[in-house]
């Protein structure tokens, strides 16, 4: 079985839980009550689109993502 690693950002919502998604799987969004569960959802999300795009023979995404802090002053 081939392991795949992706980035995935967690946002706590404003009426509660958690919107989860992966910016290198264009449309891959999820969220949870928890943060547990909000990352099991999202990992189950990824396995379905890594399948999804298997199945139709298309490749699988390498991550190219480079997450830097950036400070402003105002």
């Amino acid at each position: 079985m081939e392991k795949h690693h992706y980035t995935v950002i967690l946002e706590r919502e404003e009426d509660g839980g958690y919107h989860a998604f992966c910016p290198s799987l264009k449309g891959c969004h999820t969220q949870g009550d928890t943060l547990e569960e909000a990352l099991a959802n999202v990992r189950e999300a990824i396995e379905a689109y890594l399948e999804s795009l298997q199945k139709h023979g298309e490749a699988v995404p390498v991550e190219d993502i480079l997450i830097k802090p950036v400070e402003v002053a105002l």
